[in-house]
């Protein structure tokens, strides 16, 4: 790909440079300047395409792999969300990964370990527990459960719960390319219970508040579970004092209360609150975003294309990609929950954001 600018690569073929080029090709190398354009571009450069997948499309499909496909067989039963500019990595966006897991009373799925790391937020449904390297953490709707890199963890839904659908987010694309994921079965396919159920909730989540003899030294958050009433209260307050940016309206990162960074090395999330009416204006950012409503309805610009979200509904935002989002309800709030690469695009230094130009700073419709 030629460019006719200073300092980018503009050769033009000749037979003698392309033979050059099959001679160097079979010794497995090639002249930079006939690929320098397209490998360095001006700006991110997305294979990914903005999308929306509807629950209410997903939902019976996801339901009917109840009969399909044991947890036993599957070893999870997921329906995965695929971006067409991503199929060959199964990502949603980016390098992220994404899907709806459903489970019946009286299920679980094996115990397993990976390099990725992984989250749940549970969409409906009651009963639903997981377990992480020992810790029964207890699942109920908009809860967000991590299960961090490298811990031993399982899912179920108890005997006496009802049919549970929750959605997965992991970084397998991210770990994959990197060429570092690894996967591992528990010996035994299940683990034991050695704490107290919802023990890192009662030790590490107390609103703001760190145990005087809290010992934690791992990498994650120690507090695995992220209650849906204490997140909706905090964004509450949060919108009502003022907080919030133009950009995303009331907006809570999820943190580890140890470091006050992200819950895990690799993904973060965030809980944001639209205002009755609201409509933030457009910017765009480095990193990939996965999206799900959590409560209310709206609608997204992203790359000039609107979509219409309602509850439970999954969207992605591309890296680099202008977006904005607007609560179409004018009497009741919007929740949107994220989840998105942003530690490692910050921890590489290559985080960088923009506010669309103009005095509304909003993105026109294109299509």
């Amino acid at each position: 790909m030629r460019e006719d600018v200073p300092g980018r690569a503009n050769v033009t073929d000749t037979p003698a440079l392309t033979a050059y080029y099959d001679e160097i090709e079979k010794l497995d190398a090639g002249a930079l300047w006939t690929v320098a354009n397209e490998i360095e571009p001006w700006e991110p450069q997305s294979a990914s395409h903005a999308m929306l997948w509807r629950y209410a499309d997903l939902r019976p499909h996801v339901l009917r792999s109840l009969d399909l496909v044991t947890p036993e067989q599957a070893g999870r039963r997921v329906i995965y969300l695929a971006n067409p500019g991503r199929r060959d990595v199964a990502a949603a966006v980016g390098g992220l990964y994404t899907g709806l897991q459903v489970m019946k009373p009286g299920e679980r799925a094996s115990a397993h370990r990976h390099s990725s790391s992984a989250l749940r937020f549970i969409m409906e449904g009651s009963g639903a527990y997981t377990i992480v390297d020992g810790h029964r953490v207890t699942l109920g709707r908009n809860d967000f459960v991590i299960t961090p890199n490298g811990t031993w963890h399982e899912h179920g839904v108890a005997a006496d719960g009802s049919t549970c659908i929750w959605q997965d987010g992991l970084d397998i694309p991210l770990v994959n390319a990197l060429e570092a994921n690894f996967f591992e079965v528990h010996p035994d396919l299940t683990q034991p219970v050695r704490h107290p159920v919802d023990d890192t909730t009662g030790i590490w989540g107390g609103a703001g508040l760190l145990p005087a003899t809290g010992n934690w030294t791992r990498a994650h958050s120690p507090l695995l579970k992220y209650e849906w009433e204490t997140t909706y209260a905090a964004l509450r307050a949060h919108a009502k004092a003022g907080g919030g940016t133009p950009f995303d309206g009331a907006i809570l990162q999820y943190i580890n209360p140890v470091t006050g960074g992200p819950v895990m090395q690799t993904i973060g999330a965030a809980m944001q609150l639209l205002p009755p009416g609201e409509q933030t204006r457009a910017h765009r950012h480095t990193g990939s975003t996965v999206y799900q409503c959590a409560k209310g309805r709206g609608w997204s610009v992203i790359g000039g294309k609107r979509f219409d979200w309602a509850e439970r509904d999954i969207f992605v935002v591309p890296s680099w990609t202008w977006h904005e989002h607007v609560n179409a309800d004018n009497n009741d709030d919007a929740c949107l929950f994220q989840f998105n690469d942003l530690p490692v695009i910050r921890a590489l230094g290559l985080y960088r954001e923009e506010a669309y130009p103009g005095d509304y700073g909003r993105h026109p419709i294109t299509g």
